[in-house]
C-alpha cells in the first residue's frame, strides 16, 4: 500500500485515525502496532515474519546489551551489539544482495551461488538501518533500553516511515514512543504537510515521471542531446518531488500520531557545492551514515589520505545502499571522488566565484549523477551519457524533442519553480489573515486534484520502494 493511493487515503488512514483516538492512551501504542503490521502486509503478507523475527532480535539484543552494561560487561555488552548488527546486515544482504553478487559471479564464470529469485521485501533498507540504531544507541548511552515489547514494535514498524523513511535513528523516537503529545494544532500541520507532499507526488513527480520514461525507452541511437539533457531534467524533478514529496506526507502522517520525524530535504537544487547539496537531500540517510559510519572511522580527525578513505568506504556504501546494482556503486563513487576533490582544495575556490556559478556547477554535476544512478543497464548508460556530452546518434535536436519541451514546459517551469524556497518566502509576506483564508482552499484544491488523478490514472510508481 502505497500513501499516493486511494485505498490508503479513503479507506486505511480513516480508520487508524479513528481506532487511534477513540482508543485510551495506554493502548494507543498496541492499536497503532496492528495497523502498521496490516499496512506491511497489505503488499506482502509473507515477508511480515521477517519484520517478527527483526523485533524479536532487535528486543532481546538491546536488552541484553543494557543487562551487560549495568554489569560492567562491556565486552559482552559489545558483542551484542556486534551480533545485532550482523543479523541485520545479514537480512539486508540476503534478500538484496544475494542474486547480485551470484549473477555477477556467474558473468565472470563463477557458478558458485544459486540465484534464489526472491523478491525484495519493502522498505527493508530503511526499517534494517532503523533497528540497527537502537541496539548502538543503547550501547553508547543515547537512548534507553525499551523493556516494553509492544512500544519497541511499534518503533519498528511504524507505517508512516516504515517503507521509505526518513530513517528515523532510535534516540530521535525513544521519548514519544512512551509518551507524545496530541493536539489539534499538531493534528492540522500534519494534515497540510501531508497534502502539500501528495501534490508534490501525484501532481508533479507523476507527470515528470512520464516525461523521463519517454526519453529512457528511445534506443540510445535515436536520442538527441537536447532530449537526453530534457529527460534526465525530468527525472531530476521527478526523483525530488517523488522522494520528497513521500517523505512531507511522511512527517505529516507522524504529527497526526503525535510523532516528529525530521525534516528530509531542505531545497537540494539551491545548492552551491556537492557537499552542501548531500546536506540537504536524503539528510535521514547523510545522517545515519556519518553518525554510524563515517564518524567511527574517524571522521574528519584524521590525516587526509585516511580522511578520502573514509569518505570512499562511506559513499561506496550510500551507493550500493540505493540498489544491487553495478551503476549504484558507480554513483556513490562517483559522488566520492567529487567531495574527495571538494574537502582538497576544490571547495574553497568555488567559494571564490559568483554565487550563479556555484549553483550551475552543482546542478550540472547532480544531473549527470542522476543518468547514472537511473541507468542500470551500463551499455545503455554510456550511450546516454554519449548523447548528453554532444555525441548523439540523433544530432542536436529534433522535431520530438520540440514536441517533448512545448508540452511539459508548463510543468517544467511550475517543478522548477516549487524546487526552491521562493514559494514559501512569498507565502511568508502574506498577512497573517490572508493566510488563514488562502490555506484551507489550497489544501482542498490540492487533495481534490490528486484524488481525481489517482482516480483516472494508471500511472503511479514510487521510485525508492525498490531501495
Amino acid at each position: 500500500m502505497v500513501f499516493s493511493s486511494l485505498y490508503f487515503l479513503f479507506l486505511y488512514l480513516p480508520i487508524v485515525l479513528i481506532a487511534y483516538y477513540i482508543t485510551p492512551l495506554k493502548w494507543r501504542n498496541l492499536v497503532l502496532l496492528v495497523f502498521n503490521l496490516i499496512f506491511y502486509a497489505w503488499g506482502e503478507p509473507v515477508y511480515i515474519l521477517i519484520m517478527f523475527v527483526s523485533i524479536g532480535i532487535d528486543y532481546t539484543h538491546g536488552m541484553l546489551v543494557d543487562r551487560c552494561k549495568r554489569s560492567g560487561n562491556d565486552r559482552g555488552a559489545r558483542m551484542a551489539v556486534a551480533s545485532s548488527v550482523i543479523f541485520n546486515l545479514a537480512l539486508l544482504f540476503f534478500f538484496k544482495y544475494w542474486d547480485f553478487i551470484a549473477g555477477s559471479l556467474a558473468a565472470v564464470g563463477l557458478n558458485i551461488m544459486p540465484k534464489l529469485g526472491l523478491s525484495l521485501p519493502i522498505g527493508i533498507s530503511f526499517y534494517t538501518f532503523q533497528t540497527m540504531s537502537y541496539t548502538i544507541d543503547v550501547y553508547r548511552g543515547d537512548a534507553r533500553v525499551q523493556k516494553n515489547i509492544v512500544n519497541f514494535g511499534t518503533f519498528v514498524t511504524l507505517f508512516p516511515q516504515l517503507i521509505a523513511g526518513p530513517i528515523i535513528k532510535y534516540k530521535d523516537l525513544d521519548e514519544q514512543i512512551d509518551f507524545r503529545t496530541h493536539s489539534p494544532e499538531q493534528f492540522a500541520s500534519g494534515v497540510q504537510v501531508f497534502v502539500v507532499g501528495l501534490a508534490k507526488k501525484v501532481l508533479l513527480a507523476n507527470n515528470l515521471g512520464m516525461l523521463w520514461d519517454a526519453y529512457k525507452a528511445l534506443p540510445v541511437e535515436q536520442l538527441t542531446t537536447a532530449g537526453a539533457w530534457l529527460g534526465v531534467a525530468a527525472f531530476s524533478l521527478q526523483l525530488y518531488f517523488d522522494f520528497s514529496g513521500y517523505s512531507d506526507m511522511a512527517v505529516g502522517l507522524g504529527r497526526m500520531l503525535g510523532f516528529e520525524f525530521m525534516r528530509n530535504f531542505d531545497y537540494p537544487y539551491i545548492a552551491k557545492s556537492i557537499t552542501e547539496f548531500w546536506r540537504r537531500w536524503h539528510i535521514s540517510l547523510g545522517t545515519w551514515f556519518r553518525e554510524y559510519m563515517y564518524i567511527p572511522l574517524g571522521g574528519n580527525r584524521v590525516s587526509k589520505p585516511r580522511l578520502f578513505f573514509n569518505l570512499l568506504l562511506v559513499w561506496a556504501a550510500t551507493g550500493i545502499w540505493h540498489g544491487a546494482s553495478w551503476n549504484f556503486l558507480l554513483w556513490g563513487l562517483y559522488f566520492a571522488a567529487l567531495l574527495i576533490l571538494e574537502k582538497a582544495f576544490l571547495l574553497k575556490a568555488l567559494q571564490k566565484l559568483p554565487a550563479l556559478l556555484q549553483h550551475l556547477y552543482t546542478l550540472f554535476l547532480v544531473v549527470v549523477s542522476w543518468a547514472i544512478f537511473a541507468v542500470e543497464d551500463f551499455g545503455h548508460m554510456g550511450g546516454y551519457l554519449k548523447a548528453m556530452f554532444g555525441m548523439a546518434g540523433g544530432g542536436a535536436a529534433n522535431d520530438n524533442f520540440l514536441y517533448y519541451l512545448l508540452s511539459y514546459l508548463p510543468m517544467l517551469i511550475i517543478s522548477c519553480v516549487a524546487c526552491t524556497p521562493l514559494a514559501a518566502r512569498l507565502w511568508r509576506r502574506l498577512p497573517e489573515r490572508s493566510m488563514r483564508l488562502i490555506l484551507p482552499v489550497l489544501l482542498l484544491a490540492g487533495l481534490i486534484f490528486s484524488t481525481a488523478y489517482l482516480v483516472d490514472a494508471t500511472y503511479n510508481p514510487f521510485l525508492y520502494f525498490r531501495f
